[in-house]
């Protein structure tokens, strides 16, 4: 692939996962297991209040293709192809489940030392189509997507943004909503490694003129520990403690508490992921 300025999906993701990644307020466990043929097993369980869920996930790697299955207590089979540079500095990823003949979904990707570009629409009778272009290099990117549906010839979203990335920072700003809402954000590493770092951002709906603003950061303990916490301007804070607990193993235990609400109850989350 070509070292160009990445998909539209990637302006402002690394302030995005700063501030939600890895936040929840489940119980959820996470055990991987590989075998000596190349196939990758992964269980996970999560529980939601009362309501208990568990997947398990296969993926088989050869060559320039992957295939991803998973299964789910509702007997959900879903499948996904992954295969890369069947045509030069592209990627080409099907998706579908089992008898469910509307959830087929193919998308191309295509990577350009100055742009790149990705389709994707569904597999059925009338589908959406999604279109993406980014234009510019790692350190500075434009970019725009649009769905457009062929069922009654409208456009559901269009979006458009900028990026511009430093070696110790990144900012971007991205119009979203067809117009409506507008986000900025700013993310500064604090350290070389870029183990610690904090991120601003502030989104703006018009319609409503409601603004919302939020800082977060990321702090490393030690090599094996690092913690996180976000504050927005409506009073909800949330932090989290990770910690690696053995080679490729993580534990992460999570809270949020909304500050103005009058019963104030705090929910936690754990998550434990599993690797030999």
């Amino acid at each position: 692939m070509s070292k160009g300025p990445g998909l539209f999906s990637d302006i402002g993701k690394k302030a995005k996962d700063l501030l939600t990644k890895d936040y929840n307020s489940d119980q959820k466990v996470t055990i991987s297991t590989y075998s000596s043929a190349g196939v990758a097993l992964t269980s996970t369980a999560v529980k939601k209040g009362v309501a208990s869920t568990a997947d398990v996930a296969a993926q088989y790697k050869h060559k320039n293709a992957v295939i991803n299955v998973k299964v789910d207590t509702e007997s959900n089979i879903s499948t996904t192809l992954t295969f890369t540079d069947i045509i030069q500095s592209t990627k080409t990823i099907a998706s579908f489940k089992l008898l469910d003949y509307n959830s087929g979904k193919l998308e191309v990707q295509y990577f350009h030392d100055h742009a790149t570009l990705t389709t994707a629409l569904g597999l059925k009778q009338n589908p959406v189509i999604d279109v993406s272009a980014t234009i510019g290099t790692p350190s500075i990117a434009f970019g725009a997507e649009a769905g457009y549906d062929t069922a009654n010839g409208s456009f559901p979203k269009y979006t458009a943004g900028i990026s511009v990335t430093r070696p110790d920072s990144c900012a971007s700003i991205i119009l979203a909503d067809k117009g409506d809402s507008i986000r900025a954000s700013y993310l500064h590493y604090l350290d070389q490694p870029k183990k610690s770092a904090a991120v601003a951002e502030i989104t703006r709906k018009f319609s409503t003129n409601e603004n919302t603003f939020t800082v977060g950061g990321l702090f490393a303990i030690d090599h094996l520990t690092q913690v996180k916490a976000r504050l927005n301007s409506h009073g909800r804070l949330g932090a989290l403690l990770q910690h690696e607990i053995m080679p490729k193993s993580v534990m992460t235990l999570s809270g949020e508490v909304d500050a103005k609400a009058l019963d104030r109850n705090p929910r936690f989350g754990l998550a434990i992921a599993l690797k030999p």
